[in-house]
This record gives C-alpha cells, structure tokens and sequence, in this order.
C-alpha cells in the first residue's frame, strides 16, 4: 500500500471552505490529505473518496448522513479514539470527510517506513483496536472499512479510528484497502463484525509480517478473488501471536476467534514481555467498562428483541402489533466470543445504578432479569406460554411508549432469517406496517443477535419499534423492544431511555 507524503497545489476550496495542503496517505479509491477550514481556521483532516459514476444526489446525502450519524455515535461510546467528523460533503464527484486534525501518523505510513513491528507493540495496538470495535459492536455498529489507513497512532501507540459509516457508502465491494478485505466482502455479502475482526487479524498479520496476508494485485478485482480463493501465507514473525492472527483469518467467518479470546491472547503476551507495561489491561474494556459509563445513542440506534415462536406469545399493546412473532437462535460465530457471559447484574431494585440518570431505577424481575427504567414504571402485563417462553411489558398507564422484555427456550438458528421470514410476514398483517431500512446482524454483551425497525398503528398513531434479539446458548435467549410514537422518536429522553435500557438489562445467572 502506496502512502506517500507530497506537496498539493490547488487553487479551488473544497465545498468552498476547506483548504488541501499535503498528501497524508492514499489507498485505492482513497486520499487523505492534511487541511484548513477556512471558516474556522483550524487545521483538519480531508479524505477524498471516488463516489460511482451514477450516484444519484439522494444516495450522496443519505450517505453523508449516515456517515455523520454513526460517527458522532462511535465518537461518544469512544471519546479521544474514533475522530470527530465535522462534515461531509459530495463536490464534483467525490465525497469529502472532515475530522479534527488526528495528532498520529497513519499505521500504513508506519509501516512502509519500517517494515515490521515486534509483536509486543504489535499485541498492545491491537488491544487498542480491539477495544474501539468490542465498543462498536455491543453498540450495533460495523465498521466494515478498517485498514491501516484507517489507523492513526499516536504517542505510547494510542491509536485514533476514522472511516465509520463509510461501509456501503461509496463503491462496491470495499475497494478503499482490498487486501485487508474479508472473503464474505470480497464476495460482496453482507459486513458485520466478523468482517472488523477479520481486517483486525488482517493488521496484526501486516505488523508482524511486513505485509498484508494477501499481496495487492494490479486490480482490486484481483486482489479480493486472492483473498476468497488463495490460502493464507503462514506468519513466521508473530511468534505468540501466531495462532491469534491466524484464528482471526479464518475464511468461515463462524470459526473465527471471537472478541474475549484474541483479547486473552493480546494481554498475554502483554503480560509475559518482560519489563513490558501492564497498563493496556487496565484500560476500560468496552463490553464492560464502557457499557458501565454514560452514552448517548442517536437516531437509528436499535435496542433489542429476539422474538418466541408464533404459536406461542401475541404482542398486545404499547404500539405493538397483533401479529405473533417468531423467535431466533443463532449459531455463535466470530464476534461473539463463543456466548460470553453477560455482565455482572446491576444494583439492587429500587436504588440507582452506578452510572444512571436523574429519574431511573433499577427493576429486578420475578424472572431474573433486570433492567434500569424511568422513576413509576413497572409491569404492566405479562404473557406466559407455560415455562417455555414469557413477555413482560413496562411502562406507565399514562405513557405511550413501552418496554417489552421476551424470553423464550425454543429458538430456531439465524435470527437475520427469523426476521425476514417469520416475523415480517407476521407483522406486515398488522395496520400500516412498513420495515424501516435492512434486517442486521450484529452482536449485543457479547451474544449474537438480529435487529429490525419498522413503523405500525396503534390507535390511529403512528410507531416506531426498534427490536434486537440475542442467544444465551443453542436455544435459550432473551429480548428487549422499545416503541414510542414515531413523532417522538429522536426526542432527548427517547434517546436517553434507549441508552439506558441498552446498558443496564441483565439475564439472570444460571
């Protein structure tokens, strides 16, 4: 990968404010370049990306918006390790990203200049990578991008993320760092977090090696056909990290390494260096140490279901449909950490959490499971199919907006296919349904999961539900679903609650 440092002359401003200055590192469809904001007259960070020759404006903007969005999402899970994105713009045929100036140098960079890393400085970067993603990923969010381009380091190898919300955005199959895609991308199939911890196994490999797994061809075509087909070249520098590189880059995307374990595997070797610093084990783990601090999630943020079988609970009331739903059990696969433990339980009923609100408590069930809610919710009604499967509405008389918690012992695998096949069908019955966007996998404290959003009727007023559903084992899972009137969505305390529900629901322990 070509990351050069040169002189740009220009005499046009970038959307008529920003100011080009030098080449900060190119990749394949990509710019970087270092700049001014003329309105500001801070310096800044311009990256240029090729946009297809037919993009229609309306895709431009939804894609500047979704890239603003999820930026500014991922900024505050990860504040001083995802860049600040101050605009992004379409000009003259190309879509412009503006952070914050990054005080690092680009990975790529540091890697043309000297070659290989010792797998100490190797482990301690990737732990810094991986906890930005583990942050990404409990919150629903892919980057789908990330390559050494994407990765600035900065002083005792701190390193600064950019590029979320670009997946999808601009051409097809990710051509901004071919070599660094996974084979489900170079297969143009859906990215979820198992494509981020291929590309994480992918840069752990180049920092050992000196190069990327798969050698970048002429064309990018080329490159993501070796990246399907070829078998990886065995790492002989990464010594113990060997088998974590190697268990990252597995094709099957259900085999690879999830999260706690290549975790264990960095800390390791961390720990086993001599005079090696310990404190990388010591920063905050997103999966726990994030989850424990305050966040704030934006429009788009998806909260949780995984649904019972059909035949079992009907949803009744809080802006849900009649229509009976399905549930999903998905196979654990890379991301999950093979089914993780959840989180250690929140405080105890009736007192708040550690991090919650003015105005919340937390709420232990009957059942187990706990969850923080506004100050005077509780149980409204409960639906029980025997002790096979139960739902729990929350919420107050007086409030339209509605908390549903689902349990069930009968699942059936892949949720993305619950989803579309047996809960949409169900649903679109129902009065004014209409799915919001794509069915999505993800991952939610470390289990495997599903989320779909869609719009319905409740009594002549329009909701929106947000649904994510995740497996504790083979067959066991559990589900949060939040509606309000869709007017009130993207309200502050609408945002807040989904935060606050997302970080303090609980499973009971066996």
């Amino acid at each position: 990968m070509a990351m050069v440092k040169a002189r740009v002359s220009t005499s046009e401003l970038v959307a008529g404010r920003y100011r080009l200055v030098d080449v900060v590192h190119r990749e394949t469809n990509r710019v970087s370049y270092s700049g001014e904001d003329l309105e500001t007259e801070h310096a800044c960070l311009l990256t240029q990306i090729g946009l297809p020759l037919d993009q229609d404006p309306d895709s431009a903007r939804r894609a500047t918006s979704r890239i603003l969005r999820t930026s500014e999402r991922m900024a505050l899970l990860r504040p001083g390790r995802v860049a600040a994105v101050l605009d992004a713009v379409e000009d003259a045929g190309s879509l412009w990203i503006v952070t914050e100036w990054i005080e690092g140098t680009p990975l790529g960079e540091l890697l043309t200049r000297q070659g290989t890393f010792d797998y100490t400085r190797t482990a301690r970067i990737g732990l810094e990578l991986l906890d930005v993603l583990e942050a990404a990923h409990v919150a629903g969010i892919t980057h789908g991008e990330l390559s050494p381009g994407q990765v600035f380091v900065g002083e005792e190898d701190a390193v600064v993320v950019t590029g979320f919300g670009l997946a999808g955005a601009t051409l097809s199959p990710r051509l901004a760092a071919p070599s660094y895609a996974s084979p489900e991308q170079a297969r143009d199939e859906r990215v979820g977090p198992a494509s981020d911890l291929w590309a994480l196994g992918a840069i752990l490999y180049s920092m050992a090696e000196g190069r990327p797994p798969y050698r970048e061809r002429d064309r990018p075509e080329a490159t993501l056909k070796g990246v399907d087909r070829l078998p990886l070249r065995a790492p002989v520098r990464a010594g113990p990290l060997t088998q974590a590189v190697q268990g990252l880059l597995r094709k099957d995307s259900r085999e690879r390494l999830g999260r706690s374990v290549v975790r264990d595997a960095l800390v390791r070797v961390l720990r086993e260096e001599p005079g090696a610093a310990l404190e990388d084990e010591a920063r905050p783990r997103s999966g726990a140490g994030l989850l424990g601090g305050r966040r704030t999630l934006l429009f788009g943020m998806a909260l949780a279901v995984v649904t019972v079988a059909a035949a079992v609970l009907v949803a009744t009331g809080g802006g849900d449909s009649d229509a009976p739903e399905a549930a999903a059990s998905p196979t654990p696969t890379a991301g999950t950490g093979g089914g993780a433990a959840p989180s250690a339980p929140p405080s105890e009923a009736g007192t708040p959490g550690p991090a919650l609100p003015a105005g919340y408590r937390t709420y232990t069930s009957p059942d187990g499971f706990s969850v923080a809610l506004p100050q005077g919710w509780k149980p409204l009604s409960t639906t029980r199919a025997a002790d096979l499967a139960y739902r729990v509405f929350l919420g107050t008389e007086d409030d339209p907006r509605r908390l549903a918690v689902t349990y069930s012992e009968r699942l059936e695998p892949d949720p993305v296919a619950v989803w579309r096949d047996d809960v949409q069908p169900a649903l679109a019955r129902s009065d004014g349904f209409q799915r919001i966007g794509q069915i999505e996998a993800t991952t939610y404290q470390g289990y495997e999961a599903a989320d779909m959003e869609w719009l319905s009727q409740k009594d002549g007023v329009q909701v929106r539900t947000f649904g994510r559903g995740f497996l504790l084992d083979d067959h066991r899972g559990f589900s949060l679903r939040w509606s309000t009137p869709a007017e009130d969505w993207d309200t502050p305390g609408n945002r807040e609650a989904l935060d606050v529900f997302l970080r303090t629901f609980r499973v009971p322990r066996d």
